[in-house]
């Protein structure tokens, strides 16, 4: 179902770092109503499910809403 190759899916190459830019960023994804936060919620719910199609459902969006 899914394949995983470890490499960037375009070349990043950074000439000039923008700290201030990076900061921004790094608070969508690590921030409390960032993707990260929500996708550990989804992940931690799925222990308290009790349907197993369910659980999976879970899974899959708190795995896939990480990337």
């Amino acid at each position: 179902m899914f394949s995983y190759e470890k490499k960037l899916q375009y070349p990043v190459k950074i000439a000039h770092p923008n700290p201030q830019l990076a900061r921004i960023i790094i608070t969508q994804y690590g921030g409390p109503d960032g993707e990260l936060g929500a996708s550990l919620r989804y992940l931690s719910q799925r222990y308290s499910m009790p349907f197993d199609e369910l659980k999976g459902l879970l899974t899959d969006i708190g795995t896939e809403g990480s990337k």
